[in-house]
């Protein structure tokens, strides 16, 4: 269990930097079964019209159920991402979306970006009210197209960029001297702001690098709207009540597909490297 010392530092680095991480939360065979879940999904998602979502050339993004990953339970009740979303987003926290990106060799450098338009509550306020949870399948080594981030953009209004999401290559400079890439290891979780300016980079590694995503928002971040989370009546009964208390989602009989609600575009190509 981590102490409110320490949960305190993580909170304020998440609000200066605008990301976060906590080193070996979970075992690394854990992590490795969780790579097979997202693998599995992935070959199922491929195959089926809006089943994954493309983010620039050989690289995907894929929603799933909560329950075809094995460890959700164990990720969304982990004392280090409870305690972030409890400090951050509040007691009323929502778990709106479980998901994952995965690269594979030939994909490009991204554009510079976030995930959606800043809220008002963020770019004045400098309030964040919603949190992206990422898990990688692999131990992140150069060739893989790490994670690229220029922290402490999240407060940016952006309201001039395109989308609201995408800042104008004249001043992508900008976030390049500010550039940090992430290499984490099987195990490791970086809580972020998804309006924290960053890009997937150049992946010449013949290894695909998946990463699990869980969103979280404050109540009235809107963000369930993009998201259908789904669980049959057996599996949401099994939850515990800390996890139910938390989950925006459909009771249904029988699990259907997700057909993809939020397709960043712009993503579609690639950029070059700055």
């Amino acid at each position: 269990m981590d102490s409110s010392g320490n949960i305190q530092h993580d909170v304020s680095t998440l609000k200066t930097d605008g990301i976060v991480g906590k080193k070996s939360a979970f075992p690394r065979a854990w992590a490795e079964q969780m790579r097979e879940d997202m693998m599995t999904a992935f070959w199922s998602a491929i195959q089926r019209p809006g089943g994954a979502v493309g983010r620039g050339p050989r690289r995907w993004y894929v929603e799933i159920h909560p329950e075809e990953f094995g460890g959700f339970v164990d990720l969304v009740t982990h004392p280090w991402v409870t305690a972030m979303c409890e400090n951050v987003l509040g007691p009323d926290y929502q778990i709106v979306e479980i998901g994952f990106d995965v690269p594979f060799q030939g994909a490009k450098f991204q554009p510079w970006h976030r995930d959606f338009p800043s809220p008002v509550d963020t770019y004045v306020e400098r309030r964040i009210t919603s949190l992206a949870f990422n898990l990688t399948g692999v131990d992140v080594t150069e060739d893989m197209g790490p994670f690229e981030i220029a922290p402490g953009t999240q407060y940016i209004d952006g309201r001039e960029w395109k989308h609201e999401m995408f800042p104008a290559k004249a001043v992508w400079p900008e976030f390049q001297t500010k550039a940090v890439r992430k290499f984490p290891q099987l195990g490791d979780i970086s809580c972020r702001s998804a309006l924290t300016v960053h890009r997937g980079t150049e992946h010449a590694s013949p290894i695909a690098r998946p990463v699990m995503v869980l969103g979280v928002d404050a109540p009235g971040a809107g963000h369930a709207e993009l998201h259908d989370l789904m669980v049959t009546k057996g599996y949401f009964e099994s939850l515990p009540d800390s996890v139910k208390r938390h989950l925006v989602c459909r009771v249904v009989d029988e699990l259907v597909p997700v057909t993809q609600k939020h397709d960043i575009e712009g993503l579609v190509m690639g950029a070059d490297p700055v």
